[in-house]
């Protein structure tokens, strides 16, 4: 029993020992509420300026709502920010165009066809 008793008081002994150096404590997380209550901007990690959004790899040079878009193929930023496409409707080149009947845009973007696209065929039944 005695052996046990030491046993128990080195253990704490040392447990006590580690938490007061403090070497690997674990930073805690701050929630939304305390960081505002701080000052900090509680959206600081997703908001990205314009000069993010132009460095090599992102996806795209124009900021809108804090997050870097290509507004040339963005379905949701189409031709600029917050310009949804309609449903059927494919953002290619900054418009929102139906692939299966624009004349310039027929199939793919970019895909033009010398006299009419009908459902996304070029010429089709001419």
């Amino acid at each position: 029993m005695a052996k046990a008793t030491i046993l128990l008081l080195l253990v704490l002994a040392a447990a006590a020992a580690m938490a007061t150096t403090g070497e690997s404590r674990v930073p805690l997380r701050r929630s939304r509420f305390l960081m505002m209550q701080l000052g900090a901007d509680p959206h600081y990690c997703s908001k990205k300026t314009a000069a993010v959004c132009l460095a090599p790899g992102s996806p795209g040079p124009t900021s809108c709502g804090g997050q870097c878009v290509d507004t040339a193929t963005s379905g949701d930023h189409c031709g600029g920010c917050n310009k949804a496409c309609k449903h059927g409707r494919t953002c290619c080149g900054g418009r929102c165009v139906d692939l299966l009947s624009d004349g310039g845009n027929c199939r793919s973007c970019f895909n033009q066809c010398s006299n009419k696209c009908t459902y996304g065929f070029c010429d089709y039944a001419i």
